[in-house]
């Protein structure tokens, strides 16, 4: 709470401490500086996005350092650039209408108009006409004197040559002509190329020489607007006296925010936070599971109430990432890629950079586990037969994604169990946990004699028993505080949707396998092919060619692997996971009131 007229010092106090995320009790949509101020940033935006693709073909361009101008005199730049934009444009468009005007008097040669004139201060008149060749009558000649100039696309263009006043009764279609003869439109032509030249120079020169100003315009104008947007969101209060502010803080940062506050005499008091609040979300995760926060990203950020589902999903997806690419060649390629990237890319690069060396660290592991390299089956390689062993092959790959598809579906149910203990207490974790014992339990005493792991009776007894109270504990105990009844039937209700839903998530599972048998399928083929088509050809003829071959051929195979070995461990972790997990997301990124430098 901050008297009125010490509200703005208190404000720039805050911005420079930069830890309070402020909350927006009011809609900005209503207030004509706010808007004002996004669509000028949404003019900027466009600029540099135009700027970068101005000079994406350019290498080594040195861009100048930004001039610190004020607000009133970038947004003149703008307008500058803008109308350099528009008058290219209508460049542009003027010289598309020449080339058509140029095209169609190609067809009609070349002539001038002061000839046609001398002509008509004769007495006679030159009219143009065009009409299909099967219309053409040879009458028109010694009754109009018409002349073909020439056929193109099955029409005849023709001109008759009468006296003025003569009528002029021919079945045929009088165009309209441009206004000057073809020397003239070439000439205009080379001098409309010129002048867009100039300004695609200048704009050039705008690009190289102010994108930097532009850029440091467009944090200016998002200072200005976090500045007046927390204006607009204090409440008044005592006839517009007092200003009152909500913001929410990280902890670690509260003991500094207090000191401040206590220092400059500003009136505050902590609120405990409630179950409905909108807490603003800050992730904090160690080096190797902040390199997934983007993906967390991509679909929600948790809401302040539930884990931070990161730290959780990375491994598997990075486990998943190398089941569905599955071969080792391919992921030597992404490893030494990144690899060389990361060190001309920026800072802000290069994490995504990392994440795709984990990634391929990932593809190295299961293209050997399942020899393949290069689409080459290491099996088949008689140098390697004594690993043939080790390899494993389509039967063991399809039951190792069903594994690991239990795992992590189980391992999400632990997860959701954990959380509403966490959150609510033990007696809410105990449905959950019963549910874990049955499907744990089922899959020793059902999965393990599939794949060739008997139990001996006393383990099965133990397996059936836990099965037994897990469910005991499931149907009779999944809503602390209802009567039995209505926990029988709630738990009735939840088994239908776990037996229905764990086949379903398990059987989704077996596309890793799929994905991953495909991409080393379609590598052999490629190899095959290189060596079997260009089979007779000379050595060295040959040589080009299977290099031409496989090159082409393992790229597309590179690209289809790359995009399903993406998409398909994002479906996994957005659907399968997330469900299994109770994942609700919803949440907001927590951004701090402060100075963008």
């Amino acid at each position: 709470m901050v008297y009125h007229k010490e509200y703005e010092t208190f404000l720039s106090d805050l911005r420079d401490a930069g830890v309070v995320h402020l909350v927006e009790t009011k809609s900005t949509a209503d207030n004509k500086e706010l808007q004002e101020s996004l669509i000028q940033r949404k003019r900027i935006d466009t600029l540099k996005r135009y700027f970068k693709a101005l000079l994406a073909d350019q290498k080594d361009v040195q861009q100048a350092p930004a001039r610190d101008i004020s607000v009133k005199e970038g947004l003149r730049l703008v307008q500058k650039i803008e109308e350099c934009q528009d008058k290219k444009a209508l460049l542009e468009s003027a010289r598309q209408t020449l080339e058509k005007e140029i095209a169609y008097m190609e067809i009609w040669g070349e002539f001038t108009y002061s000839n046609i004139n001398k002509l008509q201060r004769a007495g006679y008149h030159i009219t143009f006409f065009t009409c299909p060749v099967a219309k053409f009558n040879d009458s028109w000649v010694e009754k109009y004197n018409a002349i073909q100039i020439s056929t193109y696309q099955s029409v005849v263009y023709f001109i008759t040559i009468t006296k003025i006043g003569e009528v002029i009764e021919i079945d045929a279609e009088r165009p309209k002509m441009p206004d000057r003869g073809l020397a003239k439109l070439r000439a205009r032509y080379n001098k409309q190329l010129e002048d867009i030249k100039a300004i695609a120079d200048r704009l050039k020169q705008y690009a190289v020489e102010d994108y930097n100003t532009l850029d440091m315009l467009d944090k200016k104008l998002h200072n200005k607007f976090n500045y007046s947007n927390a204006i607009v969101q204090a409440t008044k209060e005592a006839d517009d006296k007092l200003m009152l502010m909500e913001g929410w803080a990280p902890r670690e940062k509260e003991e500094a925010l207090e000191k401040m506050l206590d220092d400059k005499g500003i009136y505050y008091q902590k609120l405990e936070i409630k179950e409905e609040d909108s807490v603003p979300i800050q992730l904090k995760n160690n080096r190797f599971s902040r390199l997934f926060e983007p993906i967390t990203k991509l679909f929600s950020l948790p809401n302040y109430n539930e884990f931070d589902p990161t730290p959780f999903f990375a491994p598997f997806f990075m486990m998943f990432f190398g089941f569905c690419f599955g071969d080792a060649g391919y992921g030597i390629i992404i490893v030494t890629v990144c690899t060389l990237l990361k060190r001309k890319v920026g800072p802000d690069l290069r994490p995504f950079l990392t994440l795709f060396q984990f990634l391929g660290l990932a593809t190295i592991i299961f293209g050997l586990l399942s020899g393949s390299f290069l689409g080459i089956a290491l099996a088949d390689v008689k140098a390697l037969s004594a690993f043939k062993a080790y390899f494993l092959n389509s039967d063991n790959l399809m039951t190792l994604s069903i594994i690991v598809g239990l795992l992590q579906i189980v391992f999400g149910k632990c997860v959701a169990a954990a959380q509403v203990i966490y959150l609510k207490g033990w007696k809410y974790g105990v449905a959950p946990i019963g549910w874990i014992l049955v499907i744990v339990a089922a899959i020793a005493a059902f999965g393990l004699p599939m794949v060739g792991i008997a139990l001996s009776p006393m383990m099965l007894n133990v397996c059936n028993g836990l099965i037994a109270i897990g469910l005991l504990v499931a149907l009779l105990y999944n809503s602390p505080g209802k009567n039995v009844f209505l926990n029988f039937g709630s738990g009735l209700w939840n088994a239908y949707n776990i037996a229905s839903g764990l086949l379903g998530d398990t059987l989704s599972y077996i596309r890793l396998f799929a994905i991953g048998l495909t991409g080393a399928i379609l590598g052999g083929v490629f190899n095959e092919l290189a060596f079997t088509m260009t089979d007779g050809m000379n050595i060295v003829l040959r040589s080009v060619m299977v290099l031409l071959i496989l090159l082409i051929g393992h790229s597309i195979n590179f690209g289809l692997c790359m995009i399903s070995s993406l998409v398909h461990p994002l479906r996994l972790t957005f659907v399968e996971y997330y469900k299994n997990a109770e994942f609700g997301g919803g949440g907001k990124t927590f951004t701090p009131f402060k100075l963008e430098k």
